[in-house]
């Protein structure tokens, strides 16, 4: 079990935000929040965390940015990424740009604080025997390029080469959170 320090939760969801701040705090963390990445700035010039909860998806930003700034600010901070819809793609970006893990919401803070114990790769991780499907191949590419174009609808549609409101219907039928 991890000992308790300064975390940060960057994560626009109000109510999600409170209830895992007021968790963490019950386990003896200090816990700053921010909503985007301009408050997470104001928070750093005042102190780094030992730890970081960010979401992946900011309003329309991306929380990557986040995880960039972050790990640029001292490689040492735990850095989990949460996510509604988890994808191939962002979730190596993520570990890429410096987050140690990546979860699925909802998650509790018990799988969170989990993951701020994970931190190294493990060789006995499971390999699935059911290969990809042609659905989520799709939407892996519609989520990269989404991500890429900082979550313009018309510019990702332009580049899939799919008429705006035909990406925008499969986008309400998953949306991305």
């Amino acid at each position: 079990m991890s000992k308790p320090g300064l975390l940060y939760i960057v994560e626009d969801d109000e109510v999600f935000a409170r209830t895992l701040r007021r968790s963490f705090e019950r386990r003896g963390y200090t816990v700053m929040q921010a909503a985007s990445h301009e408050d997470l700035l104001v928070l750093l010039a005042d102190a780094t965390p030992r730890y970081a909860v960010v979401d992946l998806k900011l309003g329309g930003a991306s929380g990557l940015v986040c995880v960039q700034t972050l790990h640029a600010r001292d490689p040492g901070i735990v850095v989990v990424v949460l996510t509604g819809f988890a994808s191939i793609a962002t979730a190596v970006e993520a570990i890429k740009l410096g987050a140690a893990h990546y979860l699925v919401k909802p998650s509790n803070t018990d799988d969170i604080e989990a993951a701020f114990d994970r931190t190294e790769g493990s060789v006995d991780a499971q390999v699935s025997e059911r290969p990809t499907s042609i659905k989520t191949l799709e939407w892996e590419r519609i989520h990269t390029t989404l991500a890429e174009t900082g979550f313009n609808i018309s510019e990702t549609a332009r580049r899939l080469g799919m008429h705006r409101r035909t990406l925008a219907r499969k986008l309400e039928k998953r949306p991305v959170k």
